[in-house]
């Protein structure tokens, strides 16, 4: 076992391990008692049932990767890398089409080997607790929609990719960069018009009190809004949530339908004012601005390590190739990922404390916003008390009980607007 193996297998044990001790720490932290601050939010019932959800599905994320672990290493130490590329080299000769085979064949297997996982998550576990409304139709057809869009789209980037660093020279890492800057900003431009309709119908918020109120909303922070969408959330499941997408004209903000059953007008246009200042924040600016470094980064490290030898004979490779060291790169980077995951998840908790705050100075209300966080919490049957490590480690948003402190303590500019929507 050279360098590269036993960095790779040491990163594999090790996130493992590091996942089971804070999923323990995450169970060992739940509490019997209700927080005082949502008191006549959950029930009894409620709550018991909240803390059952994070108890099934942390030991069946356990189990799941459990599983995919014992796969990786099974494959690895069998040859079974090696193995598949002298077949596929049997095949085809040409490396762009060879690489793109052999990565279809290896993602294919691994959706193939989880797929008992995902029907049991979302029919068994999901269903359990009432938030699974996905027929088996629709299941499938997630399925083929999602294969299809992966074949056409990551199959062209793949391709591009290899062929760059096949043919381009030393510099193939700048320009695949250039061209995944590019395609990244084409993207955000179509994925709101042409591909998230391919799976969900979102049809603009019709007329009435909670049209008018968000209109208002954002005509007062001077954010141009032609049309709000409802999304038909409740097709998959009745857990509720709000986002927003794109850029210029085909920026998009969209509720779940199941939110805008379950809240109040001031709690709809305080969730919409908390998306509203994520863009007002430029947190979406920033995290691309993130995400284009870090994707020029990867390039240039992986232009390194793709003619680096041990990395190959590690998987007991007898022949190198772009397409392979793709995939072994990616095992071998794992460590630096996880590490700036830890960052990227205390910037992304930052901006959520940052967009709560914008929505509660510019709609003049904080029970409004906390309102909306308490019952989608309950609605989502939310963990309450995760440990802190756990929150470090994972939380992309900061815990509940945080945020509404947060809300609580801020203080606010005499100047905050007041409008009469708190009331209704």
């Amino acid at each position: 076992m050279n360098i590269y193996a036993a960095i790779i297998l040491a990163t594999l044990l090790f996130g493992f391990l590091l996942d089971l001790a804070t999923d323990l720490l995450n169970l060992k932290a739940l509490r019997r008692e209700l927080p005082g601050e949502f008191e006549g939010v959950y029930d009894a019932e409620k709550y018991r049932k909240s803390q059952e959800y994070t108890r099934v599905r942390t030991r069946f994320g356990f189990i799941t990767s459990t599983f995919g672990l014992a796969i990786t290493l099974a494959f690895w130490f069998s040859g079974g890398f090696n193995w598949l590329d002298q077949i596929v080299r049997g095949w085809i000769s040409h490396s762009v089409w060879t690489g793109l085979l052999y990565t279809g064949i290896l993602i294919f297997a691994r959706s193939a080997l989880f797929l008992p996982f995902s029907v049991y998550g979302t029919f068994v576990i999901e269903e359990r607790f009432g938030f699974n409304k996905t027929t088996v139709k629709t299941f499938i057809l997630d399925i083929l929609k999602g294969t299809a869009l992966g074949i056409v789209i990551g199959g062209a980037v793949l391709a591009g990719v290899l062929a760059f660093f096949e043919y381009a020279g030393s510099y193939a890492w700048l320009y695949c960069w250039i061209a995944a800057i590019l395609f990244s900003l084409f993207m955000q431009f179509i994925a709101p018009t042409w591909i998230m309709p391919l799976f969900n119908k979102f049809t603009p918020l019709e007329d009435g009190e909670l049209r008018r109120a968000i209109l208002s909303y954002a005509d007062s922070v001077k954010f141009p809004l032609k049309n709000v969408f409802v999304m038909d959330g409740s097709k998959r499941s009745s857990k509720s949530n709000a986002f927003f997408t794109g850029f210029g004209k085909n920026k998009r903000i969209a509720l779940f339908d199941t939110l805008v059953e379950s809240q109040s007008v001031g709690e709809l246009v305080a969730v919409l004012a908390h998306e509203i200042g994520h863009y007002k924040k430029k947190h979406i600016w920033k995290g691309m601005l993130i995400g284009v470094l870090h994707t020029g980064v990867v390039f240039y490290l992986l232009s390194i390590f793709l003619s680096r030898r041990g990395l190959f004979e590690a998987f007991y490779m007898e022949e190198m190739s772009v397409y392979a060291g793709l995939i072994f790169f990616g095992m071998l980077y794992s460590p630096i990922e996880m590490i700036l995951s830890i960052f990227l998840q205390i910037f992304s908790r930052k901006n959520e404390y940052e967009a709560d705050r914008y929505a509660v100075e510019t709609t003049g209300s904080r029970e409004d916003m906390i309102s909306a966080l308490k019952k989608l919490s309950a609605h989502n049957l939310a963990n309450l008390t995760p440990h802190p490590f756990y929150v470090f480690l994972n939380y992309s948003h900061p815990p509940m009980l945080e945020r509404i402190r947060a809300i609580r303590e801020a203080e606010l500019p005499e100047t905050a607007r007041q409008p009469d929507l708190q009331d209704r």
